[in-house]
């Protein structure tokens, strides 16, 4: 069934607003997959916070000119879906590389993350980074244990304060005594 110009209109507002913008874009090849398998990835992809679409080639080769992913646009070949997001592209690539390795027909072709360009073998590595959250924390936990030493120390100073004055007054009795 041929898509009409309306249609075909459409999808490349669609591509340009949300594919085209989106700092965290992962194409991916799908051939082999079946239906209830992508329905399956498109949920796992829409938990993390990413959006999953089949994308028309040609019409994404169209929308994405003289945007970030226009550097991917030789891998917009054969069957491809993408998965993108605008927070988190590890939770993303997580996501699929998870799904990948119980659906060997899932394939990487290529990713932008952050606006840079990543090759289908680094995408694995992506998604062995810790989330966003995990780094925020270990950054709070690293910022939050200078300040708590510091106010240990400072702390610790009256407490020796008092126990150099009970010595004194101790060494003062026993000296009287």
């Amino acid at each position: 069934m041929a898509l009409t110009r309306a249609k075909k209109e459409s999808l490349v507002d669609r591509y340009k607003n949300e594919l085209a913008k989106a700092p965290n874009v992962f194409l991916l090849g799908f051939e082999g997959i079946s239906v209830p398998e992508a329905t399956e990835l498109r949920d796992k992809v829409r938990e993390v916070g990413g959006t999953y679409v089949v994308v028309k080639n040609r019409l994404a080769k169209f929308a994405v000119e003289g945007q970030p992913l226009d550097v991917l646009k030789e891998h917009l070949q054969g069957p491809t879906a993408a998965a993108f997001g605008d927070d988190d592209a590890v939770s993303i690539a997580k996501a699929l590389t998870d799904f990948a390795k119980d659906v060997p027909a899932v394939t990487f072709k290529a990713g932008l993350v952050d606006g840079q360009a990543v090759a289908a073998a680094d995408i694995q590595e992506i998604a062995s980074l810790p989330s966003r959250e995990e780094l925020l924390a270990k950054l709070l936990y690293l910022l939050q244990s200078p300040v708590t030493r510091f106010v240990r120390t400072l702390a610790e100073m009256p407490r020796r304060a008092v126990s150099i004055l009970d010595q004194i007054r101790q060494a003062k009795e026993s000296s009287a005594g």
